[in-house]
């Protein structure tokens, strides 16, 4: 068997060369240096991968260099709505929540829902209630603001770049994105595998 590893992003949003200094560079490094290797610390000592990956993104949520938790973006509303999904890619099992303002690690939810909940998907109060049922702390969405990302959020309402409008999906070939043919005839395997969720 080879050896396991973990692999992490520190967010989709852009950030111009001129913005990210040498300085600013290396703490982004470290910080996610830091985070990949108390994944694979957690995967050489046997940990599942389950338990490694949800780790790793609790520690980028918990780290406001990166959009995630405590560095996520504003909305337009300058509030935040977090989501996060967790998978188990041997039994398809899969937990997430969307949309979640109170909840400081959304992954831990979205492990909820997948360890606890019948569901798949739960969203915004009902995914917080859902949460804190079972253990979860509410915080204040007060708790989640920078201020970079507060100025850059004003900045862009004041130039007219954030909108309320949605923005059209590009036109796609249907036929691209099918299952193939090999694909169709192992699913059904893959899904007689799922156990059933705990209850």
């Amino acid at each position: 068997m080879g050896k396991a590893v973990i692999a992490i992003h520190g967010g989709a949003g852009a950030i111009s060369r001129a913005q990210m200094t040498p300085e600013r560079e290396r703490e982004h490094v470290a910080a996610l240096s830091t985070i990949v290797e108390s994944g694979q610390k957690m995967l050489a000592a046997g940990a599942s991968a389950l338990d490694a990956v949800t780790e790793a993104v609790r520690l980028l949520e918990e780290c406001p260099l990166f959009n995630a938790g405590m560095g996520a973006v504003f909305t337009r509303d300058q509030t935040h709505e977090l989501d996060a999904c967790v998978m188990d890619g041997y039994s398809l099992q899969a937990g997430a929540v969307a949309g979640v303002k109170h909840l400081r690690n959304p992954v831990l939810a979205a492990r909820l829902v997948l360890e606890k909940s019948p569901h798949v998907l739960l969203i915004g109060e009902g995914a917080e209630n859902f949460a804190i049922s079972h253990g979860m702390a509410r915080v204040d969405n007060d708790l989640f603001p920078l201020l970079k990302g507060c100025c850059s959020c004003r900045r862009r309402k004041r130039a007219g770049r954030l909108s309320s409008t949605t923005t059209p999906l590009p036109s796609t070939n249907a036929r691209k994105w099918a299952p193939s043919a090999r694909w169709r005839s192992i699913w059904p395997a893959i899904w007689r595998r799922r156990p059933p969720p705990a209850a």
